[in-house]
């Protein structure tokens, strides 16, 4: 989960996660089924083997602005 809580999208910006695979973008309060701009991560994101807050992977996402983005693994081989 990642809040952005400030009126500035932040593209690009890279979370460190703990497992090597897919992570589905499952909640996107940004989403135009909210009302909102419709922002985010065109349903999820690979990681890449690039260490990050601790962890051995990470992902580089969209995080719209005044937000939540929750994500679920999927496993390495995806949806």
């Amino acid at each position: 989960m990642v809040c952005n809580l400030t009126p500035v999208l932040h593209p690009k910006y890279r979370i460190g996660v703990p497992f090597e695979g897919f992570y589905k973008e499952i909640i996107n309060t940004d989403s135009t089924f909210y009302g909102g701009a419709g922002d985010g991560n065109m349903g999820g994101k690979k990681t890449e083997a690039i260490p990050m807050h601790n962890q051995k992977y990470s992902i580089d996402c969209t995080l719209p602005s005044l937000s939540t983005i929750v994500f679920k693994w999927m496993g390495k081989k995806g949806e």
